[in-house]
Formats: C-alpha cells, sequence, structure tokens
C-alpha cells in the first residue's frame, strides 16, 4: 500500500517547525526541520522561515500551517505571542505570494494538535468531550466533543485571579519565574479546575514540548479530570496542520 505523506508547519513563539508527516500514523518522516521564530514576527519575516523550511525539505504539494492565533476564513484575527501586525492579515494572500507553487492550509495551532490528537491518538479520544491544552510560550486550547472541534477556543486568554491563564501557568511562565515542577503542578492544577468547572470535560490531553517530561508533573496534578500526555507530544501540530491540507479542511 502506497504510504500516503504530507507537510505541517507549526509555528511557535520560539521556533517554527516543520516536516513530512505519515497520514495514516501522525508520525514524523525523516527530520523535523526547526528554525527560530523571527523577531519581530511578522507575517512577512514568518511567511520567509516557512518559505525556507519548505526548500530545506524540498516539498512539492500542499502544506498545512498552524499559527498561535484564531483563525477565521483563513484571515488571523488575533496576534498571541508574534507581531501585532499579524491581526487581519490575509493568510492566503500571504503565503499565496511566498508560496506561490505549495497551496497554504492555515489553522489554529492548538486545533492542529487536537484534530491530530484525535485521528492518531488514543481512540477514546473520538468520544466524549476532550480538552487538549498545549503548554509553551502560552496556553493554547482545543475543545472536542465526539471526535468533532470547536475551534479557535482560546482558553489561554481566560483571566484567573486577575491574571491570564497562561501567564500564570504555560511552561515559558514556569522558566521566568524558575519554578520547580512541583510549584508549577500547583499553578497548572489551579487552571485545570477552572476549566473543568466551566466545561466538565471527560479528560484533559496535555501537549506542547514539556509533554516530553509530563511523568514529572502530570502525576503532581489535583484537578478531578483525568489527565493524559498527548500521544504525539510536541509534533501533535505539525502532524494535525499536514492532516488538515490533505483533508483540504481549510482552503
Amino acid at each position: 500500500m502506497t504510504q500516503r505523506v504530507g507537510f505541517g508547519i507549526d509555528v511557535g513563539g520560539s521556533g517554527i517547525k516543520g516536516g513530512r508527516v505519515d497520514l495514516d500514523t501522525g508520525l514524523l518522516i525523516g527530520d523535523r526541520i526547526k528554525i527560530l521564530t523571527p523577531k519581530p514576527a511578522t507575517p512577512d519575516a514568518v511567511a520567509k522561515t516557512i518559505a525556507e523550511i519548505v526548500k530545506i525539505a524540498q516539498w512539492d504539494g500542499h502544506v498545512g500551517i498552524t499559527l498561535p492565533s484564531v483563525v477565521q476564513n483563513q484571515t488571523a484575527l488575533l496576534a498571541a505571542n508574534i507581531d501585532g501586525s499579524w491581526v487581519n492579515t490575509d493568510c492566503q494572500k500571504l503565503f499565496s505570494a511566498h508560496l506561490p507553487n505549495n497551496p497554504a492550509h492555515v489553522l489554529n495551532d492548538a486545533d492542529a494538535a487536537g484534530l491530530a490528537e484525535v485521528q492518531f491518538g488514543n481512540p477514546e479520544n473520538k468520544t466524549g468531550s476532550v480538552m487538549l491544552l498545549t503548554f509553551g510560550t502560552g496556553i493554547g486550547s482545543a475543545l472536542i466533543h465526539d471526535g468533532k472541534l470547536y475551534p479557535n477556543s482560546e482558553l489561554g486568554h481566560l483571566v484567573i485571579d486577575g491574571t491570564e491563564a497562561e501567564h500564570y501557568a504555560s511552561s515559558k511562565a514556569k522558566e521566568d519565574k524558575d519554578l520547580s515542577y512541583k510549584k508549577w503542578a500547583k499553578r497548572v492544577s489551579k487552571v485545570l479546575s477552572v476549566y473543568e468547572a466551566l466545561f466538565w470535560p471527560s479528560k484533559f490531553i496535555v501537549g506542547g514540548g514539556i509533554s516530553r517530561k509530563h511523568e514529572k508533573w502530570v502525576p503532581l496534578l489535583t484537578c478531578k479530570t483525568p489527565v493524559e500526555p498527548a500521544t504525539l507530544h510536541n509534533n501533535a501540530g505539525i502532524a494535525g496542520a499536514a492532516l488538515a491540507a490533505e483533508q483540504g479542511l481549510y482552503p
């Protein structure tokens, strides 16, 4: 059987990562390509970096691209952890200019990770109400019910005790405050307890780079809802982007 291969790119606050994806397993094929996010992370600067990744990979075909932004009708409406000039950017126009031979499919980064975890992760994720959270420069969120995505939830910006959740409990906040896993897990628990009181999910899935060390902090969480690490860890965004491009979800 011919292997189905896609290409996804995940734009983060610190790095832009991309690679080929096996669309039957969600696993990366070959090496992941990573380039530091340009400063400032303007639309043109980010698009040039993405074009460089596609060139390095010698990829010819559709490309899925995640952004740390609300994306509606292929227009970026927020600029979370990227330059403010992204607001109201026409992503189709932008990427058509920088990737003329690679049709782009753009979506929110956490939504992409959520799609990947439903498709490639624990089969249980296809039923019930699942909340995926990515801990990185900020906190991304994806709400999924019976395998269907509610897009652009942006729960990292929910204000808890006067502070946005992602400023309080992202992995960047852990680094900036030099918090131990125990102290950071206490902050994460507080955020998750608010989320579960509002949404009553059947499960939390935690992703982002820090999920690779889930054994150091997930067992310390005190929320009532079960918490499990993302199957694809920090590559879920790339896999979800490639999946969205292959399915033509975001033309």
